[in-house]
């Protein structure tokens, strides 16, 4: 390699570890908001907030909060959810700012890593500068577990969508009470988080009017995807990380299916972050660790409990009233697209209208940057009283 650029690589490194530094700093001050009690937890509702801290930065001319709100465990009992929420430049028009509720993808199992926590958190959130520009406000829900105490139920559906629907409450409560409606964006696990949201929003949070729902590169069909993904690294990565959440969260016996040297592996995957590209080589390494010794069982899907978690934890149908916006890439190897095509036609089976973008030559990690102004665009539409595209057969 050339010197000149060795040095800008040595450069990029130092620059990436500078930021590594200030956003351990970041945390190590903000612990304590991250913290709630149980009195403060069970004094409000679900999706009121227990506090918020107005960030001294601009973010694209408007403002930027760090929340900490309320929201619902898996057994019902009431659990403190971070995040963060952008407001636009302005004032508040009379009736509100709409609001779009942001689902993030995988960033990790345990507590730091919390988007909100990361230096570049705000650059996770596809699409916002153009949201806020056309006025929306915008929540991004960290999920339980990720910044609050874990563990971080990951991929489970409703653990997801709840935090993602009490985001849109909370950000409704710090603008004072008034939004006329909201729509939900996600990727990768975002996208299933809003998926499950959508389905539960007219039992769970009735007052939310959802009037849209983009989901690009959704995980749908677990048990499809974790069977198509078992002989890459990244499969197995992400394969790894639900099989040790499931076992933390709800008691599954890992070690009946995982070997003991993978074990190993697994459990030093469990405390990374996967936050930005520096974070992937590591991920990617422990991936190559596992291919050579992992699961015990010849095939995960079929056996109890997992054959079950991963058939409740993938998502369903939704109201057919709803209108959804789909992108996937051709070339993702995580979520195919044939698995987000099969979903799309079981969305058109129960009536859904569906606008689904093709983003040819776009892998799993590009999908949600490359189709946000497709879908800024899309949700613009159905807030005019436009028609929207609807490519069901």
């Amino acid at each position: 390699m050339p010197a000149k650029s060795v040095m800008s690589s040595l450069v990029s490194l130092a620059s990436a570890g500078l930021l590594l530094l200030a956003a351990c700093a970041t945390v190590a001050a903000q612990d304590s908001f991250y913290s709630a009690d149980a009195a403060q937890i069970a004094a409000g509702d679900a999706g009121s907030l227990i506090h918020n801290a107005k960030d001294d930065v601009s973010v694209f001319g408007g403002s930027k909060y760090q929340i900490l709100y309320r929201s619902t465990g898996l057994k019902g009992e009431p659990i403190a959810v971070s995040g963060m929420v952008f407001v636009p430049p302005g004032n508040m028009p009379e009736g509100g700012w709409p609001i779009v509720a942001w689902a993030h993808p995988t960033s990790g199992l345990v507590s730091k890593c919390a988007p909100s926590m990361a230096a570049g958190g705000t650059a996770q959130v596809q699409g916002l500068e153009a949201l806020l520009k056309q006025g929306y406000v915008v929540t991004a829900t960290d999920y339980p577990g990720l910044g609050t105490a874990g563990p971080h139920p990951f991929l489970v559906g409703e653990s997801e969508g709840r935090a993602v629907l009490d985001s849109i409450r909370a950000a409704r409560e710090l603008i004072g009470g008034k939004s006329p409606h909201a729509a939900l964006w996600g990727h990768s696990q975002g996208g299933q988080a809003v998926l499950f949201a959508s389905e539960i929003a007219g039992q769970y949070a009735p007052d939310i009017d959802l009037v849209g729902v983009g989901a690009a590169a959704p995980a749908t069909n677990l048990g499809r995807l974790m069977d198509d993904d078992i002989n890459t690294p990244g499969g197995r990565n992400l394969l790894a990380m639900a099989l040790y959440s499931w076992a933390e969260v709800f008691g599954a016996p890992i070690d009946n299916v995982v070997t003991p040297d993978a074990l190993k592996t697994v459990d030093s995957l469990a405390q990374d972050c996967l936050e930005s590209i520096f974070d992937l080589p590591a991920r990617y390494f422990d991936g190559k660790d596992l291919m050579q010794d992992f699961l015990s069982v010849p095939g995960i899907t079929d056996i109890e409990p997992w054959k079950t978690l991963m058939e409740e934890n993938s998502a369903g149908t939704l109201p057919a009233h709803l209108p959804v916006f789909l992108a996937q890439g051709t070339t993702d190897n995580t979520v195919p697209e044939t698995v987000t095509a099969d979903y799309m036609s079981k969305l058109c089976g129960a009536g859904s209208a569906v606008t689904m973008q093709l983003l040819l030559n776009v892998g799993h990690l590009d999908t949600a940057k490359d189709s946000a102004a497709d879908f800024v665009d899309w949700l613009a539409n159905i807030d005019a009283g436009k028609p929207v595209t609807n490519n069901c057969p």
